[in-house]
C-alpha cells in the first residue's frame, strides 16, 4: 500500500511543478521530496490513529476511572469524617447524660441517707422519750411504794411509841385504829 502511495505521489509531483516554482525551488534546496513527505504524513496519521485507539484511549479511560475512584474515596472520607464528628458529639452528649444521671443518683442517695438519718433520729428521740416516760412511771411507782413502806414503818413506830408511852400492850383493834389514824394524817400531809 505504501508503494502505491509513493508511485502516486511521484506521478503527481511533475505536473504540479510548473505552478509552484518557488515551492519546488525551496524543496530542492532543503532536499524535501513530496512523495516521502506524503508517505510520512500518512504513516504518522496511521500511527497516531493506532496509538489513539489502542494506547491513549485505554490510558485515558483508566485515568478517568482512577479519578472517579479518587473522587469517591474523597467523598467517602468526607462522609466518614462527618460520621466521626457526629459520633464524637454523640459520645460527648452521652458522657454529659451519664454525668447528669450519676449526679442524680448521688443526690437521691444523699437524700435517702438524710431521710434515713432523720428517721433514725426521730425513732431514737421517740425511744428516749418512751424510756423517759417509763422511767418517770417507775420512779413514781417506787415513790408510792416507798411512801407506803414509810407509812407502814411510821405507823409501826407510832404504835410502838404509843405502847411504850402508855406502858401497856395494845390490843390488835387498838393497834389497827392507831395505824389507820397515823396513815390518814400522813396522807393528808
Amino acid at each position: 500500500m505504501l508503494s502505491h502511495l509513493l508511485i502516486l505521489a511521484q506521478t503527481a509531483a511533475p505536473e504540479a511543478a510548473p505552478a509552484a516554482s518557488g515551492i519546488s525551488k525551496i524543496t530542492q534546496e532543503f532536499g524535501i521530496s513530496w512523495p516521502f513527505i506524503l508517505a510520512q504524513i500518512l504513516n504518522f496519521s496511521i500511527v497516531a490513529f493506532l496509538l489513539w485507539k489502542f494506547a491513549f484511549k485505554p490510558v485515558l479511560a483508566t485515568l478517568d476511572e482512577r479519578q472517579k475512584r479518587i473522587a469517591s474515596g474523597l467523598q467517602y472520607a468526607d462522609e466518614m469524617k462527618a460520621k466521626l464528628e457526629a459520633m464524637q458529639q454523640e459520645s460527648v452528649a452521652s458522657a454529659k447524660r451519664s454525668q447528669a444521671d450519676a449526679s442524680k443518683v448521688i443526690d437521691e442517695a444523699r437524700k435517702a441517707a438524710k431521710d434515713f438519718l432523720d428517721k433514725q433520729t426521730q425513732e431514737a428521740a421517740a425511744k428516749a422519750s418512751d424510756m423517759l416516760v417509763k422511767a418517770q412511771q417507775v420512779i413514781e411507782l417506787e415513790k408510792k411504794k416507798m411512801l407506803a413502806e414509810a407509812r407502814t414503818e411510821i405507823a409501826r413506830l407510832v404504835v410502838t411509841t404509843t405502847q411504850q408511852v402508855l406502858s401497856r400492850e395494845l390490843s390488835d383493834a387498838d393497834r389497827n385504829r392507831y395505824t389507820e389514824s397515823a396513815a390518814r394524817e400522813l396522807n393528808s400531809a
